[in-house]
């Protein structure tokens, strides 16, 4: 005899139909959560009400600017930390290190150039018997230069310097001002180089010098900007103000080179003295040249 077996049909409107995975409207890859694993934008579609938008704005606004302050507190009183954080991995509480260093540096150079717009002559020249401060522009006819590609550089001289007589010099200080940020581009990977050979190990890689350096220029611009503010004000702090900052600076690179290289204090010490004599005489060179390459090109 057959036995039958009753077999239940479950309802159709019962029926629970795997959930199908959002695609990012960015990159076009399938969602699994809240954001794209693969571009990382958020997934936020329906942004159709003024309500909606000004809160997935304030969200961003309010995560960047935490970002920021933590950022800011961690660059300004714990030197070295930044860089030592980024290696190990735990990036995503601060701001992307050459975000920071191009956001502090063109605020910098901003505050700078809006300082720097007074009327006072800063354009000299070697008169042979000393130097003299340059009055009129028939005065750049004496400018003289004796390096390389004299006769396409000297005539250029001469004629920037007729210009920046002429109005000056305040178009000579906001080129320069413009310029030295293009030149740091060059001056820290130079910067880097050397200071892979002196803080020598096989575990180091060069971009870790080149991240150490971003992260304490960073710090420098954020204190200069500061300055800049702070010499706008009608009434100006003590002396004893700047003589502290100064201190605080030095042990800043001195406490970071300590934190980052995990080096004694004797070793630390001559290390960052030998590579200051090594940063100043490059300054000094990348200075002199954006200054020559300055007047040149107005």
């Amino acid at each position: 005899m057959t036995e039958h077996r009753e077999v239940q049909v479950p309802d159709p409107a019962q029926v629970v139909l795997p959930k199908a995975h959002a695609i990012c409207l960015n990159c076009g890859a399938a969602i699994a959560g809240r954001y794209c694993q693969s571009c990382g934008q958020r997934h936020d579609p329906q942004v159709h009400t003024v309500g909606h938008f000004l809160s997935a704005a304030t969200e961003d606004l309010t995560h960047a600017d935490s970002r920021l302050w933590v950022t800011l507190f961690a660059l300004l009183f714990r030197p070295g930390f930044l860089t030592r954080e980024f290696f190990a991995g735990r990036r995503a509480r601060y701001l992307p290190p050459v975000r920071l260093y191009l956001v502090v540096s063109v605020l910098m150079f901003l505050l700078a150039s809006l300082g720097s717009r007074s009327d006072s002559e800063v354009v000299r020249i070697d008169s042979g018997a000393g130097t003299s401060r340059v009055g009129a522009p028939s005065d750049c006819d004496s400018l003289t230069y004796s390096g390389p590609w004299q006769k396409l550089i000297e005539p250029a001289l001469r004629e920037g310097c007729r210009k920046a007589v002429a109005d000056r010099g305040r178009e000579l200080r906001q080129s320069f001002l413009h310029n030295i940020p293009r030149a740091m581009f060059l001056f820290l990977p130079l910067i880097a180089f050397f200071m892979q050979l002196l803080y020598w190990h096989p575990r180091r890689f060069y971009v870790e010098h080149l991240l150490f350096l971003i992260h304490n220029h960073a710090f420098v611009f954020v204190v200069a900007s500061l300055a800049t503010l702070v010499d706008l004000l009608p009434r100006q702090p003590p002396g004893i103000v700047g003589f502290g900052v100064a201190l605080y600076m030095l042990w800043y690179f001195f406490r970071a080179t300590r934190v980052f290289y995990e080096q004694g204090k004797v070793r630390s010490a001559l290390k960052m003295a030998s590579m200051a004599v090594i940063y100043l005489a490059l300054a000094t060179l990348f200075i002199a040249l954006t200054a020559l390459l300055t007047v040149a090109t107005l």
